[in-house]
């Protein structure tokens, strides 16, 4: 079995040649059926309690995928021209994640911790997410087993695990493995989606129940 940072550095040499032309369709394929996936979440979310309780539109955590990454601005836009909310991350020190409230007209700046661009605004700590209703999350690769290959930096693996103090668990799988309390969408290139037990799973990981492509959303568990 390969690494996590074999199968990482892998896919980032392919992501890295694919064209602008490529990058650009993935993008509109991602919107589509990213907002679609937004939608199963929010109904089955208004299912589970009474209709005057529903709401919609929701709040999801998103990011903002730069350079090779699959382009996730059209998907952020998407969402907010259909009323929902965006929140988008902000590395902070130790690791720890803080959440900005996302429109189009928000400006961004280059983050002091990690090579991205973060959005500007008040930032909010993990227990914004008591009102998300879903998250769409940065991978490099997952696999059908539910495994998921991040960044590497480690941000999201703290966050995820956060969660669990500031949301009910969902209750283990069989295997052992945990999901996080939200629903989650994984968003990769088609490629990058892997034959169950290709990553290897440590103790703190959290399990996907959905990679979102270009090409469409692929339930994983």
């Amino acid at each position: 079995m390969a690494s996590k940072e074999e199968i990482r550095s892998s896919h980032r040499a392919r992501r890295a040649a694919l064209s602008a032309a490529e990058l650009e369709s993935a993008g509109v394929g991602l919107a589509r059926h990213g907002l679609a996936w937004a939608s199963t979440v929010v109904a089955a979310a208004a299912a589970t309690v009474a209709a005057t309780a529903a709401t919609v539109p929701a709040t999801f955590a998103a990011y903002l995928g730069v350079g090779s990454e699959p382009p996730t601005l059209p998907l952020l836009t998407a969402l907010h021209g259909a009323g929902h909310r965006v929140l988008l991350p902000v590395c902070e020190p130790a690791l720890e994640l803080s959440w900005v409230y996302w429109t189009p007209s928000s400006g961004f700046v280059r983050s002091r911790y990690a090579p991205i661009q973060e959005p500007a605004g008040e930032r909010h700590g993990t227990a914004v997410m008591e009102d998300v209703a879903g998250i769409f999350l940065p991978a490099t690769a997952v696999d059908l087993a539910g495994n998921r290959i991040g960044q590497g930096g480690g941000y999201y693996d703290k966050f995820l695990a956060a969660l669990d103090a500031v949301l009910p668990a969902r209750p283990a799988l069989p295997d052992g493995g945990a999901f996080p309390p939200l629903p989650t969408a994984a968003v990769v290139f088609a490629g990058e989606v892997l034959p169950a037990g290709s990553i290897p799973a440590e103790y703190f990981d959290r399990k996907v129940a959905a990679a979102l492509t270009p090409a469409g959303l692929i339930r994983l568990l």
